[in-house]
């Protein structure tokens, strides 16, 4: 039946994730058996408040692999390794396994390459990284074009949009009511429309309705992917955020109308000395605009994944009964809370987008020296 193609696709999406998960963690155990299995302090042991901190700067940031669990013990991490793609007077195209989550080198065509804090440096076949006085590595950084652990889950998540949306398009060719899970998107759908867009943008509001859809549907999945254990944080990385908010600026300028750029660059209704010294301060508003759409989603989001890792990571600095069950309270409340800044934070975005579009697409009739004349004089 029509009605259970989704979660068919979706199921057969979970199936495969699954297989390719299974397989990964095979290939790490095999992985696990070639190293000293002798217990030591290895990058999965946290027991102190510098680990805990770089732990957590390790959870925030992109990286090149998708890792489920390690093993501190005997070094071993469990996942699967994504691939590298580099422009190096060609492109280099090649699996981050090679890097060994950075305890190796990649030879590549002759050439080496090192994955140093997250980034991939080319080195010599020592694996010499060179620094300059205030301690910035030196070495040439070839183009990265790698699919990261966010670009993946970017992918996935177009990947589902596009199912969810296309089914519930599909669902209303023969029915006025959508059926499946058609149904928990519909609301949501008409939320965007009649409380966002038709509000903020006026009769206009249909020309934006796919923007408008598209960046609430986005950043609240990617926002909920962000709360599992899978250790995504899309929305927290400042470069997705940017072009989030790089997009909206320039739907907003291009849907400007003569009035909009008039009041930016000719402030109506005011003195011309006043006008001049008002148009540096509307175009600076033009760029604080999406400035703030970008900060605000960026910070809302860290801030919300520091702060659940920073609980769970007290847990482990003060090894006591008391101290585990009250911070293990604290984390699952704060998670609660971040469920609801996950919504919010969508909602937010999206608001703010439809009314910085509506500010540009306003018809403005009239202005007051237009009428100037009309005002009674007492």
């Amino acid at each position: 039946m029509k009605k259970d193609n989704t979660v068919k696709i979706l199921l057969a999406i979970f199936l495969v994730f699954f297989s390719v998960n299974s397989y990964a963690q095979d290939h790490g155990v095999e992985h696990a058996e070639n190293i000293d299995t002798e217990p030591h302090e290895g990058p999965g042991a946290i027991n102190t408040k510098e680990e805990v901190t770089e732990y957590i700067d390790h959870h925030l940031q992109d990286s090149h692999y998708f890792n489920f669990f390690s093993d501190g013990s005997i070094g071993a991490h469990y996942g699967f390794s994504l691939p590298v793609i580099l422009w190096d007077n060609g492109f280099k195209v090649f699996s981050a396994a090679e890097f060994h989550h950075g305890e190796t080198l990649a030879n590549v065509d002759g050439e080496y390459y090192k994955l140093y804090h997250n980034k991939i440096y080319k080195t010599n076949a020592e694996g010499d990284i060179n620094y300059d006085e205030e301690g910035h590595a030196t070495n040439v950084k070839p183009l990265d074009f790698s699919i990261t652990k966010n670009v993946l889950a970017m992918l996935v998540v177009s990947l589902l949009m596009f199912i969810m949306f296309r089914g519930l398009a599909s669902s209303y060719k023969n029915k006025d009511i959508p059926t499946g899970f058609g149904r928990v998107l519909e609301p949501l759908v008409i939320y965007v429309r009649d409380d966002i867009a038709k509000p903020n943008i006026g009769p206009k509001y249909r020309k934006y309705m796919g923007f408008l859809l598209t960046v609430f549907f986005f950043i609240l999945i990617l926002n909920l992917f962000g709360l599992t254990p899978l250790g995504i944080n899309v929305t927290g990385n400042i470069a997705v955020t940017f072009c989030l908010a790089l997009i909206t600026f320039i739907i907003v300028q291009f849907s400007g109308n003569k009035h909009y750029w008039k009041h930016i660059f000719w402030m109506p209704g005011v003195p011309v000395p006043m006008k001049i010294v008002l148009m540096p301060i509307e175009v600076l508003g033009m760029i604080t605009k999406p400035f703030a759409l970008m900060i605000r989603l960026f910070a809302n989001m860290t801030a919300g994944h520091v702060v659940v890792m920073s609980l769970l990571g007290l847990i482990v600095v003060f090894q006591n009964w008391i101290a585990g069950p009250a911070f293990f309270g604290f984390t699952l409340f704060i998670s609660i809370i971040e469920l609801l800044v996950a919504f919010l934070q969508a909602y937010i975005f999206t608001l703010l987008s439809a009314l910085y579009i509506g500010m540009a697409v306003e018809d403005h009739d009239h202005h007051p020296e237009d009428h100037s004349d009309d005002i009674p004089v007492i």
